[in-house]
């Protein structure tokens, strides 16, 4: 690479002004906008409102029923993620493509369509229903269907996150790695992955803001029992409808809260790694 960069390009002074204008209209809009409802939505009758809704006994079991379903959907996920980006970007095999395409398909299924197959497969009318009803196993309208469908819908991040650094970092040092005797699990966790490290945290980063604010999927399979199978989204939801709007303001500044540490650490993440980037180059 040479030492020399490439100009920016610039366009005409009107043009310039109107894209950023357009730009920041649109960011207050959709974003900031929405953010700043919410906030002065869940104070509107003060702090000690705001306090007592997170604390009642409904809301406390949603969040920590979000948190339980995160804290197991993530480590899940970033196993597969990790194993399927090593294959993706490392090796060589028949149906590569074909893989890559199968972690991509939650993107493109509808959260709804998911969570209405997990029904169709292990509901009681469903293909594993009858068994599992003989064998006393649960799964629809109870935790275990919740995270089957917040795996689902999360499975591409860490995967999508990795495979193009792992591409781009190629396979000398794990070849070197291999010839100096080191096994597959070894090479994938001293070199692999340390290699890979800002790419694995910010998929994390991603898959965990993902499972934490996954509505549709989850609404699905969920059973809407208050107390048991609500994780927060899903309270936010029933107060909403039973117009007790602090209280599921009050609930939804905690996911915007979630959603803006997310996007901090994104950014910080993204130039980390773009400056890790321009020091390998």
């Amino acid at each position: 690479m040479s030492g020399h960069t490439r100009p920016a390009l610039r366009d005409p002074a009107p043009l310039a002004w109107a894209l950023v204008g357009f730009a920041l209209l649109w960011v207050g809009v959709f974003l900031v906008l929405p953010l700043v409802v919410v906030v002065t939505e869940a104070f509107a009758r003060g702090w000690p409102r705001f306090i007592a809704a997170l604390q009642e006994p409904d809301a406390i079991a949603a969040i920590r029923l979000t948190l339980v379903i995160a804290a197991i959907s993530v480590p899940v996920n970033l196993v597969l993620g990790v194993a399927a980006a090593w294959a993706i970007a490392k090796h060589e095999f028949y149906g590569r493509g074909l893989l890559a395409a199968f972690i991509d398909l939650p993107v493109s299924v509808s959260p709804v369509v998911a969570g209405l197959v997990f029904v169709l497969i292990f509901g009681a009318q469903g293909w594993l229903g009858p068994w599992l009803q003989r064998h006393d196993i649960k799964i629809i309208f109870a935790l275990p269907g919740m995270v089957l469908a917040t795996i689902f819908v999360t499975l591409p991040y860490v995967a999508r996150s990795l495979v193009p650094i792992m591409r781009r970092q190629g396979v000398e040092e794990e070849e070197a790695a291999a010839t100096l005797g080191a096994g597959a699990v070894t090479t994938l966790l001293r070199v692999s992955l340390p290699n890979a490290a800002l790419g694995l945290l910010y998929g994390v980063l991603l898959t965990n803001a993902r499972a934490m604010g996954e509505f549709g999927a989850v609404s699905v399979v969920s059973g809407h029992i208050r107390g048991e199978t609500n994780t927060l989204p899903l309270h936010v939801e029933i107060l909403n409808n039973e117009y007790d709007e602090v209280g599921a303001f009050a609930c939804a500044s905690l996911l915007a809260l979630l959603a803006i540490v997310t996007l901090v650490l994104k950014l910080w993440l993204e130039r980390r790694m773009r400056l890790r980037a321009g020091e390998g180059s």
